[in-house]
Parts: structure tokens; sequence; C-alpha cells
């Protein structure tokens, strides 16, 4: 996987200097008000390890997203948040588990839907053989609009990681 260019956004690849941005955005208090769990940051910092071992297993994963235009931070200050696929196992099945969560100053922009799309339809290109699911919480309306507009579907619904959570495949 190369740089994802959008209209609006670029993702690319996580490097170490975006730890700082992940924790921050992980640990903000608004995005996690559906999660039942929130990390904290020695958590959101064994995640954001993991995201970096699997790029360098499989050559994909998640992504930084940041806004197009906009000068870069060496720092990652300028990433605004994450979206993308990576392996998962899923009721006994290899899925690429697709997930996006955006700094608050972010949100209301669309930027979710446009950054899910470019990852959704990546993997669809790339690797068509394995189903592409993402997790939602029922509670969760802004999410669950986003899994509407890329045109998944409900594929079940549980108890996931603390919270009643809806499945969706495309």
């Amino acid at each position: 996987m190369t740089e994802i260019v959008t209209e609006r956004l670029g993702l690319r690849r996580f490097v170490e200097t975006d730890r700082q941005a992940v924790v921050d955005i992980h640990r903000d208090p608004e995005t996690n008000r559906y999660n039942p769990h929130p990390p904290d940051t020695a958590t959101t910092l064994v995640m954001f390890d993991s995201w970096l071992e699997h790029w360098a297993t499989f050559g994909y994963g998640y992504l930084a997203v940041r806004e197009r235009g906009r000068p870069a931070a060496t720092d990652g200050s300028d990433v605004i948040g994450m979206t993308g696929v990576r392996n998962r196992e899923f009721r006994g099945e290899k899925v690429l588990n697709l997930a996006y969560r955006f700094r608050p100053s972010a949100w209301g922009k669309g930027y979710a839907a446009e950054a899910a799309r470019a990852a959704v339809e990546w993997a669809e290109r790339e690797m068509s053989a394995v189903p592409v699911l993402i997790s939602v919480s029922v509670t969760n309306t802004p999410s669950l609009r986003v899994v509407e507009k890329l045109g998944f579907r409900e594929y079940v619904e549980e108890e996931y990681e603390g919270a009643v959570s809806r499945h969706f495949r495309r």
C-alpha cells in the first residue's frame, strides 16, 4: 500500500512520529463517548505498536489521515485521524477490520466517510477475497451513518468489548 489521496485528504502509513497524535486522538474523551472501556495511554501505545508491526508484517494497515494542502508536520501534529484495514479473525473467518477515528475538530466535515471509503476501495481492489468488516456500537449514531454511506450491510449484532455492537460487511 502506498499513500492514498482523496479529494481533500492524504492517507499514509503511520510512522513513529505519529505516536503522540494517536494518543491524543484515542485518549480524547469526546472520541470515546460510545466506548465503555476507553483506552488509557499505555493501552493506546500498545495499539500503536501493533499497528506498526502489522505494517511491517503485511505491508498494509491503519493509516494516518491528513488534510491535503496543509503543511506536513515532522511531529505528527498534522494528523487529524486514522482509518484503514488490518487483519482480524471474526467468528473463525479471516476478515479485514475497518476502523476510523478522528479528532473532534475534524468532525462534521465528511472526513470519516471519505477516508474510510478510500481504505475500503483499496481493500476490495487489492484483497478482494477477504471481506471487510466494521463493528459499531448500536448507540454510536454518527458511525452508523458513516457505515450506511459506505454501503455496508448488517451482518450480526452481539455484545462486543462491553457494548452491544452491530457488525457490518460489504
